[in-house]
């Protein structure tokens, strides 16, 4: 498991002990010391709105999941990580604001929200090689766009988060084989929605399933 949570402003890093000391004294009154945990989190959760889609509506969805999990803290479980009990919040009320709007989302400006502030490709980078690079994420972004809910959450995580199974199963709620089965289909999908020069390869990583739907 990852040791190293979160950064706060000025780059101290919140380990799990430190988020726990901050909830024990949110807990005890000290509302305003959950201003930590959102500094240390809003990157991770916005890219987690983006990525299961809410689209220009992701910094509202991160506001109110931050504010449910404020609202939650008296059943978060003492000694666990805030991050993927946070994503599981994200996730969920990102479903639900796009369950409740009209589903227009585009590519282009999903993916701008995502790297905003963190350029993929530097400016000295040769223009040719960063067309195709803007081209082929692109393509990726479209894949991901056509996947079932459960499917891009898995993909998010994995991929976009770089989070590990275990991980991916906690923030999700879901157990292991069913991460391990759902991320081999979705890769599975996605690959047969890419080009074949798009180079989509993260499947060769992953061994089968078991089962799980």
């Amino acid at each position: 498991m990852r040791t190293r949570e979160g950064t706060l402003e000025g780059g101290r890093i919140l380990t799990v002990a430190d988020e726990s000391t901050v909830i024990a004294r949110v807990r005890a009154g000290e509302r305003e010391a959950y201003a930590e945990l959102v500094r240390a989190h809003t990157g991770t959760a916005l890219r987690v709105a983006v990525a299961c889609g809410a689209g220009a509506d992701a910094e509202d969805v991160v506001q109110s999941a931050f504010i449910k999990a404020y609202l939650s803290l008296g059943s978060f479980k003492d000694g666990a990580s805030f991050r993927p009990w946070l994503i599981r919040i994200v996730a969920n009320e990102t479903r639900n604001t796009v369950r409740s709007a009209v589903r227009l989302r585009a590519v282009a400006g999903r993916e701008a929200a995502l790297s905003r502030g963190e350029p993929l490709i530097p400016e000295s980078a040769d223009p040719a090689v960063a067309a195709m690079e803007e081209e082929r994420s692109a393509e990726l972004w479209a894949a991901l766009d056509e996947l079932s809910d459960e499917h891009r959450d898995v993909v998010a995580c994995r991929y976009l988060l770089e989070m590990n199974e275990a991980e991916t199963a906690e923030a999700l709620g879901w157990p292991r084989g069913t991460v391990k089965s759902r991320l081999s289909r979705a890769l599975k999908l996605m690959g047969g929605l890419l080009a074949p020069e798009s180079e989509w390869e993260p499947g060769a990583k992953e061994a089968g399933g078991d089962g799980h739907g």
